[in-house]
């Protein structure tokens, strides 16, 4: 995978006016600072790492979604539960087929984040990390994670592979730690 062509074409899947990154940079894992890389790499869905670190559930807004047959596509941000604060900006690309109907409706319903949806159906999953990116916030990130434009933060590329299929492409940036 190419980290950076991988971005772009997540990015891509919801075009804006306003500059989501302003750049990007791929870092190795071993290179990422704390407490990122506590928070990014691992091989857990974000969800559980989130609710962890910030001890509390999160929430998903949706931002913005598209269906395409059984690709799904959505933006969206973490929230700590119960509060505005923004945890994580999110964009996932999501092949329905490798999933249950009722795992596609109560993921097309967008009231519980993604990773907790797989893990109360029982989905065998694993999470295969791409890429660890350094990312400078354009305009748009930086209004989603209540930080200011040019601040950095990091994120990552995953795949997430349900029932031994590569069923989603994920791009997580963590809200400023």
């Amino acid at each position: 995978m190419n980290p950076l062509a991988e971005l772009d074409a997540l990015i891509s899947l919801f075009p804006d006016d306003e500059p989501l990154i302003e750049c990007a940079e791929h870092v190795p894992s071993s290179q990422t600072p704390e407490p990122y890389k506590q928070m990014l790499v691992h091989d857990h869905h974000m969800t559980v790492t989130m609710e962890s670190y910030h001890q509390s559930s999160v929430d998903v807004r949706v931002l913005d979604q598209k269906l395409d047959d059984d690709i799904y596509a959505r933006k969206i941000l973490l929230l700590k539960s119960g509060t505005d604060q923004v945890v994580q900006f999110g964009i996932v690309r999501f092949n329905f087929r490798y999933v249950t109907a009722d795992v596609r409706t109560e993921i097309l319903a967008g009231k519980t984040p993604l990773g907790r949806v797989l893990i109360n159906h029982n989905v065998l999953r694993h999470i295969d990390l791409g890429a660890i990116l350094k990312i400078t916030a354009g305009r748009g990130l930086a209004n989603l994670l209540q930080m200011r434009e040019g601040d950095v933060t990091y994120g990552r590329l995953a795949t997430i592979f349900c029932n031994h299929r590569p069923a989603v492409d994920l791009l997580e940036i963590s809200a400023p730690l």
